[in-house]
């Protein structure tokens, strides 16, 4: 089986790392797009020599021209399947109805609690005694979607950020490749807002 897999990003890169590692995903990864130049997330893409290009808001009138920008490129490469890997742009409507079914997003925490950019240090905030991960299709909404899989992550009484962040981290590390994987092979299945995973359902979180 192969594909053709586009990666956004906007940093640091480790959920990108994740997905070039996969010895399933790695292959089928054709071009990482960043909101940003010159950040390691590009580093990291091009050393395995895959096709990048920055596409930054500031260079389009709105919103809307600049989503249209992010969709046709990835319309040209023929992209079937787009994976937000700590992509801090939203993106339009238009973008979520030409990947409809076809585009992931990786969030840290428990969804619908703590959507925003500021999850791990929502969840502290809170005081909550469990966070998590979230993979989920992406619509319309911010950290709306059809949820796909999550797992949970305990907060213990001595976290701060970077300890908490850390452990939320390795959890994505592994359900973004596992639903990357489910996706392009046919087994994700969305009934209503219900997204059912066939075969290695073990995969993609407790």
């Amino acid at each position: 089986m192969d594909a053709r897999v586009a990666v956004l990003v906007s940093g640091g890169g480790t959920n990108l790392q994740a997905l070039l590692d996969d010895v399933v995903v790695g292959p089928w990864i054709r071009i990482v797009v960043s909101d940003r130049p010159s950040i390691p997330a590009l580093e990291r893409a091009e050393r395995r020599g895959i096709e990048t290009s920055v596409i930054e808001l500031s260079e389009y009138a709105d919103r809307a021209a600049f989503t249209r920008a992010v969709r046709d490129l990835l319309l040209g490469h023929e992209i079937d399947v787009v994976a937000n890997a700590g992509y801090m742009k939203v993106l339009t409507v238009e973008f979520a109805e030409a990947f409809e079914g076809r585009w992931l997003n990786v969030h840290p925490s428990l969804l619908p609690a703590f959507p925003g950019c500021h999850s791990v240090a929502d969840a502290l905030a809170h005081g909550v005694k469990v966070t998590g991960v979230t993979v989920h299709l992406v619509d319309e909404e911010v950290d709306h979607g059809p949820i796909v899989a999550q797992e949970s992550v305990p907060v213990y009484p001595d976290d701060d950020w970077v300890m908490l962040e850390a452990r939320v981290h390795q959890v994505e590390h592994r359900l973004l490749p596992a639903a990357v994987r489910a996706l392009v092979e046919g087994r994700m299945k969305l009934e209503g807002r219900v997204v059912r995973v066939l075969e290695g359902i073990d995969d993609l979180g407790d």
